[in-house]
């Protein structure tokens, strides 16, 4: 007869199916194939060039598609916070990769790009927050400071285009609690750059000298 404890997560998983947040295979939250896909190989991140440029290199560890791009609509989207490990651990990775690289240098501030707080609300808090925070293990000198809010009125940037993009954003973005020294601005994904432009030129304005952008993927 089973136990009570080996029951339980059996039961569990009638009521709320495991599936790969990102190829959606059953019986797992994470599977290896997907896990290969967000791995980040040794000349990653890559530089990239949004339209929109924030005066500031940008970095993305891959392209928007795939498990990547499933795991972080399910994270933001669906609710699956047991996905925000290992998409903060390839953001680890990065940043343990700019380091060595030179790129930044200790003591370095990750400051995570704002978010709508109906968005925030809606998922239960910050993915990009939480995402930056679980990052940071491990990393000396390496800290995190969720420095900028969003103004009213911000609508959701998706279906956008690049020109409605900055207007949507220019000028809505506030410094919440001051942030000083090098700064690294991280975001899930990077796509016209307005958003990464803004919160560059706001946290430039108030003292911090932002070194670069960090996202997961990019657009």
């Amino acid at each position: 007869m089973s136990s009570p404890a080996r029951t339980l997560p059996h039961m569990l998983d009638l009521i709320l199916p495991l599936e790969c947040g990102g190829c959606g295979a059953p019986s797992t939250r994470w599977c290896a194939a997907c896990a290969a896909q967000l791995g980040v190989g040794d000349d990653e991140p890559h530089l990239v060039i949004p339209r929109t440029d924030p005066g500031v290199p940008v970095f993305a560890l891959g392209r928007h598609a795939g498990a990547r791009r499933r795991a972080i609509v399910a994270a933001k989207e669906h609710g699956r916070a047991d996905l925000i490990a290992p998409l903060a651990g390839a953001l680890n990775v990065g940043l343990q990769h700019l380091l060595t690289w030179g790129v930044i240098d200790t003591p370095v501030t990750l400051v995570p790009a704002p978010t709508r707080r109906a968005a925030a609300r809606r998922r239960g808090g910050d993915p990009v927050r939480r995402m930056a925070a679980a990052a940071v293990a491990g990393l000396p000198g390496v800290g995190v400071v969720p420095a900028l809010r969003l103004r009213p009125w911000v609508r959701d940037s998706v279906g956008l285009s690049g020109a409605a993009r900055q207007r949507n954003i220019a000028g809505r973005v506030r410094l919440s609690r001051p942030v000083a020294g090098e700064v690294v601005l991280v975001d899930d994904i990077v796509t016209t750059g307005a958003t990464a432009a803004e919160s560059v030129r706001t946290l430039m304005a108030a003292g911090a000298d932002v070194s670069a952008v960090l996202v997961i993927s990019h657009a």
